[in-house]
């Protein structure tokens, strides 16, 4: 199969999952309330925020059948594609980072104004894009995602003004190893890195006694289908095996707020040009999503 088009040259819809559907008018109802603002800064989370209609969903989940083929013709397009990230072969979770740049749902869910607009009022100001990843577990042999803070693999950032939204494109469960957090925790110190996959406790040896005691209650996300939660960077979360006979995938969105520099004279993302080191971040790779004093933002 031949190469396909590099949508990270479009900063504009290309399909058709949002059209009709998000007016760049008037934007208020994308609004998250202020309690809700509260409970994201004393938590380091916000869950249960509808952002896929289920028709969208579908869409993206259609998409995403394609992009499982290794042979796919945009998968050189993967800043990272791992068909499996877990360790044991007896598990599986497929990982990627880099959908938006192959197909047209992946790529315009980037401009929905119910991800932008509440991550703008969360963030405190005008939205860039980060990157995207695709987290998928199996029916009944789902791997785990480990215990971690996200921004600890994004130091090559600064300053932490970052932010991830967890999007589920199917009903996510405790039993089909949904999401867990452990709020506050966004309020400790950059904790080492100790793995995305495979142990799920590795993250313990890394811990103070006081730190491990927030373990004992960690908090299941479970959501509908086209619900998302966002959290900080550095609230600790992971999420266990898939024991059911039903798939669990999902989409994240992670973003930054406009002014974020490069801290790295290398790539930031695997074939990305360099950005030097103190230089914002933008351009191709790193697109304007959305500016609260302009709206939305397409060019």
């Amino acid at each position: 199969m031949s190469a396909i088009q590099d949508l990270s040259k479009a900063h504009h819809l290309v399909g058709n999952m949002l059209k009709g559907r998000q007016d760049s008018g008037d934007l208020s109802r994308f609004c998250i309330e202020d309690h809700q603002l509260d409970f994201f800064k004393e938590n380091g989370y916000l869950s249960g925020v509808k952002v896929l209609e289920p028709d969208q969903a579908d869409q993206l989940l259609e998409e995403l059948g394609g992009l499982f083929d290794p042979k796919h013709p945009g998968n050189s397009l993967f800043y990272e594609y791992n068909s499996n990230e877990s360790k044991d072969p007896s598990k599986v979770l497929f990982h990627a980072l880099g959908a938006w740049r192959i197909t047209p749902a992946f790529h315009d869910s980037l401009w929905n104004p119910a991800f932008t607009v509440p991550a703008s009022q969360i963030l405190g100001g005008p939205v860039r894009f980060w990157h995207d990843q695709l987290f998928c577990k199996p029916a009944k042999h789902g791997g785990v995602v480990a215990w971690h803070q996200d921004y600890s693999y994004w130091t090559r950032t600064v300053p932490m003004n970052h932010l991830t939204c967890w999007i589920a494109l199917e009903d996510a469960s405790v039993d089909n190893g949904c999401l867990q957090y452990l709020p506050g925790s966004h309020k400790w110190d950059l904790l080492p890195i100790t793995g995305l996959a495979g142990n799920m406790e590795s993250i313990r040896e890394v811990l103070s006694p006081e730190q491990a005691k927030t373990f004992e209650k960690p908090i299941p996300i479970e959501l509908k289908k086209g619900f998302a939660t966002f959290h900080h960077p550095l609230l600790v979360h992971g999420s266990f095996e898939n024991r059911t006979d039903r798939q669990r995938r999902a989409l994240v969105l992670n973003a930054f707020r406009d002014g974020t520099r490069s801290d790295s004279d290398q790539e930031l993302l695997h074939g990305v040009p360099p950005i030097q080191a103190g230089s914002k971040m933008e351009g191709q790779f790193f697109p304007l999503l959305y500016d609260p004093k302009i709206g939305m933002i397409q060019a």
